[in-house]
């Protein structure tokens, strides 16, 4: 049992001076009578009530001892365990540049990523994870975090507007990106830290290259996996915007840099992947998922429980005896 308040219990020092006062000064303050000669009392045998002459003052004690213990706010706890669960910190990179609208995957590259990214993170209860989202610069758009709700949400609504509206800058800053990640990893204390880029193009703006970054990465203890999303070659891609605020598609050459993408991966010690259509990226979430398991113990401790009802009946069943036993059989003369 542990106590919420422990120092009420120094209100129990009280006791000391009441009990002084009821063993050498009580009798000063008793009403009396006087009787021509004691002597006929002397030889009376002692009754059973005179043994309980101290008993109301005892119960008052009592009581008050019960009442500093509430005060004292007692609870009670399961015992600690202990289990184990697997854990690593996560920071996802994901590419907002206007490109990432292509529609060779569906519904099209930003959307199927973020499709899948959701359902990695649902499975990943006891990850820290947090976003950094880039274009022509990087921001961190939610630092790691358990709370996998709050990420989602902020998740849910990641898209391209910002590049399209101009709030980010235009190009492609994978090296940027990376090193906002980095950054959030830098201090992390878990057994692994993880960087999962996911982008479509290649690194044409930023003040770090992209090879840099991973350099950065590798001096921390940072795994980078790196995703390329859609196919190369010649795809349909967006390249203007319409008077009514829709984007013009026309069939360009896919700038995608798998060779800086794979390098990237091989500095850090992770892996490079190519996700051409929405089941491929379904695979390459799976697969990291499978190789991103390190076993924690983690210490459980069920919450604290309010035990003071116990004291408070017995608290209550004390001064109810104390009342029944000063107006019978312990009644006194006024």
């Amino acid at each position: 049992m542990q106590f919420a308040h422990p120092a009420y219990f120094l209100l129990l020092l009280l006791i000391v001076p009441f009990i002084l006062w009821y063993v050498f000064l009580r009798d000063r303050y008793e009403g009396t009578f006087r009787i021509a000669t004691t002597e006929g009392y002397r030889k009376l045998p002692a009754t059973w009530r005179n043994y309980c002459h101290p008993l109301p003052f005892i119960l008052r004690m009592l009581a008050f001892v019960l009442l500093v213990i509430i005060l004292a706010r007692p609870q009670t706890s399961s015992p600690q365990s202990e289990t184990e669960v697997e854990g690593i910190d996560i920071m996802m990179v994901m590419d907002v540049s206007v490109s990432m609208l292509t529609q060779d995957l569906q519904p099209n590259r930003i959307e199927a990523a973020k499709a899948v990214a959701v359902e990695f993170i649902s499975g990943r209860k006891n990850d820290n994870i947090g976003l950094t989202l880039f274009g022509g610069e990087a921001f961190t758009q939610c630092p790691m975090t358990t709370d996998h709700q709050a990420l989602l949400s902020l998740f849910q609504n990641v898209n391209c507007d910002l590049q399209q509206h101009g709030i980010i800058a235009e190009g492609t800053a994978i090296g940027m990106g990376l090193t906002n990640a980095v950054s959030r990893l830098a201090t992390s204390k878990a057994p692994s830290k993880v960087v999962i880029l996911i982008t479509d193009g290649a690194n044409n703006t930023g003040d770090i290259s992209p090879l840099t970054a991973a350099e950065i990465a590798k001096k921390k203890g940072v795994r980078i996996y790196t995703i390329a999303v859609g196919k190369q070659g010649k795809v349909k891609m967006p390249v203007g915007i319409m008077p009514d605020g829709s984007y013009y598609y026309a069939t360009v050459e896919s700038d995608m840099d798998p060779k800086t993408l794979k390098s990237i991966a091989e500095i850090t010690g992770g892996l490079y992947y190519a996700a051409t259509n929405n089941d491929k990226l379904r695979e390459i979430y799976s697969d990291i998922d499978r190789l991103e398991r390190v076993k924690l113990k983690t210490h459980n401790y069920s919450r604290r429980y309010e035990a003071y009802i116990p004291f408070g009946f017995a608290l209550l069943l004390t001064l109810i005896i104390e009342f029944l036993l000063r107006i019978t059989i312990l009644r006194r003369i006024p």
